[in-house]
């Protein structure tokens, strides 16, 4: 399906790595990852298009960048930042969202419910900034997620607030520091089915501490995956060998406590792990194979190192409870690696499309 830049509102499964200037890094990965057979749970892209549409109508772009440059005299007071975030985010989230943006993200919502045969579906809002997840710009983590979202208002009102969350005082200082100019850098949203996670982590197709290309180390606790994404939590650790594909290592940690869904609101609640769980691994060893399996196309697929996020969904049965929720590029090992060869000249575009 063609796409233009015009749309407010993209289908994962229309996406691809190269539409990143039009959904960031997070959401063009997710098409990307679904046209090539991987698990990944359904939704839809709300495009930069929308929000830089917002921002402009409304007349607040001029207004976002004259708060910075008057707030930010010195790049290296925190509290300048935080005063200049503060303002910025509060007047994001008081400006009304344009009728025809408000409906398509409205009616996009309810397509998913339909396609999903459910009724207001619990999703997960998540940002995705248009030079996030390149290599050489990790925006990894600036801007916000909210899990366990459900219903149209609350879609909305989320999707603001991850277009508001492009100017954290993390976000800020980072572009300032890198020399990025703020209006270069967009934000799209992606609003994606919520996985009833029984386990969930992170995995890395490079082994995160060696840098050995060879192991694929899976990182992962009962509940949900914020977790581990958090440091939260000491996860379980199976390292698998990419050339055998097998199990190599097992650590099982103590896991006393987890994240998980409250039934009744909705909301993300810490609980404890019963005493009888607490030491189990909190995956079987099929579930991490297939893991491994998937970690292994996904890199092969994209052609570098990935680290991905994963969840193991309660309701559903194997192989068939496997998602992968996102993957990016990994970063630690493929910056040594361009920093251990200083003849190669490497071109840095904020918005280009990876090849």
């Amino acid at each position: 399906m063609a796409k233009t830049k015009e749309e407010l509102v993209i289908w994962f499964e229309n996406l691809r790595k190269t539409d990143i200037p039009l959904v960031g890094g997070k959401n063009a990965n997710l098409g990307e990852m679904l046209s090539a057979g991987i698990p990944v749970p359904h939704g839809f892209a709300i495009t930069a298009y929308a929000y830089k549409r917002f921002i402009e109508e409304t007349g607040i772009a001029s207004e976002i960048y004259k708060i910075i440059k008057e707030t930010v005299k010195d790049p290296n007071d925190p509290k300048q930042y935080e005063e200049a975030s503060k303002k910025i985010r509060a007047l994001i989230e008081s400006t009304p969202v344009p009728k025809d943006i408000e409906e398509a993200i409205r009616a996009a919502y309810r397509e998913l419910c339909r396609r999903l045969n459910l009724n207001d579906v619990f999703v997960a809002v998540r940002s995705s900034a248009t030079a996030e997840d390149l290599p050489d710009a990790s925006f990894a983590g600036q801007q916000e997620t909210y899990l366990n979202v459900r219903g149209e208002d609350e879609v909305l009102e989320k999707t603001v607030k991850c277009w508001s969350s492009l100017f954290t005082p993390r976000a800020i200082f980072y572009r300032t520091q890198k020399g990025f100019a703020h209006e270069k850098v967009l934000i799209s949203v992606g609003v994606q089915k919520m996985v009833h996670a029984k386990a969930a982590g992170v995995m890395f197709t490079i082994n995160p501490v060696t840098g050995d290309p060879n192991q694929i180390v899976i990182e992962g606790n009962y509940g949900l995956g914020e977790a581990v994404v958090s440091g939260a939590v000491t996860p379980d650790e199976f390292i698998v060998d990419k050339r055998t594909m097998k199990i190599a290592e097992k650590h099982i940690a103590t896991k006393k406590v987890m994240y998980a869904r409250d039934p009744n609101t909705g909301k993300t609640v810490h609980l404890d792990v019963p005493a009888e769980k607490q030491n189990l691994p909190c995956i079987s060893d099929e579930e991490v194979l297939k893991l491994a399996e998937l970690a292994k196309k996904i890199e092969e697929h994209y052609g570098k190192p990935q680290d991905i996020e994963w969840a193991i969904d309660s309701e559903l049965g194997f192989p068939e409870n496997v998602f992968i929720v996102q993957s990016r590029p990994e970063t630690v090992w493929s910056l040594k690696a361009v920093e251990a060869a200083p003849e190669k000249k490497v071109e840095v575009g904020l918005a280009k499309p990876e090849e």
